[in-house]
């Protein structure tokens, strides 16, 4: 079984994160990490490997430096990376996104592609679900747990209000999983060392032959002002208990 597995650098969570003017943040003097969702979805791959046998295949967007969390992942048990190269990854809208990637990952023909539910930068959570429809391959989304069964998989999803539902889908097929599936395992040493032989093939996103026109923009990326504000309603009881509902229905949006 050969699996992909789409995983995104993203800014370490505690990293002093500074607005640019170019409606981004100033990518100088911060630490990058794996996006958390996606360490998930590589862990339930690479137990997947395990138990099936196969390969893991990382494929990651983005500049030089993406090269690094590719590193790790390898270091953790995946057999190859794919690095497509590009400096402006972070101004592509998802389905930009999603349609570079799938050219890429079209190439390798997985049995099975899987993607973290959303990142931890942008948190759009449409690059997974994107892919199943330009891959025109089945998909489900929010699993919590997989069994393969042949040449289909029987998954679990995690619904609203603690409810969950069981689908089985034909392979290949596309999955987007939930944050907490399993328990994330650290890089050994051994890793590390093995890491450094293996391949990370370089993909310009230029070469992939990927037209794309925007379908939306961020017009301002800010920090939230705090602001307070105190005011008297006055009037009878009456008048000042029905101002103050008016109030918190439309204001403040609590009722």
């Amino acid at each position: 079984m050969k699996i992909a597995v789409c995983i995104k650098q993203v800014p370490a969570k505690d990293a002093p994160l500074a607005i640019t003017n170019s409606n981004w943040i100033r990518e100088t003097d911060i630490g990058f990490e794996m996006n958390e969702p996606d360490s998930y979805a590589l862990e339930e791959a690479l137990r997947l490997k395990e138990k099936h046998g196969g390969e893991v295949v990382v494929v990651s967007m983005g500049p030089e430096r993406v090269k690094q969390t590719i590193k790790e992942a390898l270091a953790k048990g995946a057999d190859r990376g794919m690095h497509i190269a590009d400096d402006k990854a972070f101004t592509l809208d998802p389905l930009g996104a999603a349609k570079s990637l799938a050219a890429a990952i079209g190439r390798e023909k997985p049995d099975l592609l899987l993607t973290g539910l959303q990142s931890d930068d942008q948190g759009f959570g449409q690059t997974g679900v994107l892919l199943a429809e330009l891959l025109a391959l089945p998909h489900a989304t929010i699993i919590m747990q997989i069994e393969v069964q042949g040449d289909h998989l029987r998954v679990k999803r995690e619904l609203e209000a603690g409810w969950f539902q069981h689908v089985e889908l034909p392979l290949p097929a596309v999955l987007t999983i939930q944050s907490g599936i399993n328990k994330v395992r650290y890089a050994t040493l051994k890793g590390i060392m093995g890491a450094k032989k293996k391949e990370i093939m370089t993909i310009p996103r230029d070469s992939l032959g990927v037209v794309h026109e925007p379908t939306e923009r961020v017009e301002r990326i800010y920090v939230p002002l705090k602001t307070k504000k105190t005011e008297f309603l006055t009037g009878t009881p009456k008048e000042t208990a029905a101002k103050l509902l008016e109030k918190l229905r439309h204001e403040a949006r609590v009722l």
